[in-house]
């Protein structure tokens, strides 16, 4: 695997409104909501996208359901690294279940284009390996758009 650059970090959240006040009120990062409940800035130093990701959505995204299974340690936060390819996305997947870890959800292309595999860390974090399209729009080799 090939990680490219961090293409997104934000907490898992179980009260949007207060979590929002929190980065937004609080530490005054501009949030747009751009998907009901679903609060995201890509004008933040350091990360291509920060966002509020309520578990619910993160469950959907990871199970297909919107309850957290109760025998897996719910996310605090989430991050994701993107990749060169989407092909590179399925390759990392089973790289990193032959090296014995626990895919939540396999290699698979989202609604909006983006391809991602998910997986939890050693501290709970919900890590995507991912392809974002739209990182990688303005050169077809892979570089930073």
């Amino acid at each position: 695997m090939k990680v490219l650059f961090a293409a997104g970090f934000g907490p898992i959240v179980r009260d949007v409104e207060v979590s929002k006040s929190f980065w937004s009120a609080g530490l005054g990062i501009e949030l747009v909501e751009a998907d009901p409940n679903y609060w995201t800035t890509d004008h933040l130093n350091g990360a291509k996208i920060f966002a509020l990701w309520p578990l619910e959505q993160a469950a959907e995204s990871c199970f297909g359901t919107a309850t957290w299974p109760a025998d897996i340690p719910a996310p605090q936060a989430w991050m994701e690294f993107d990749v060169e390819s989407p092909a590179a996305v399925s390759d990392a997947a089973r790289e990193l279940e032959a090296a014995g870890h626990h895919l939540l959800r396999g290699a698979r292309e989202e609604p909006w284009g983006q391809t991602t595999a998910r997986l939890l860390s050693p501290e709970a974090l919900l890590i995507g390996v991912t392809y974002t399209p739209a990182f990688h729009a303005s050169q077809g080799d892979g570089a930073l758009a």
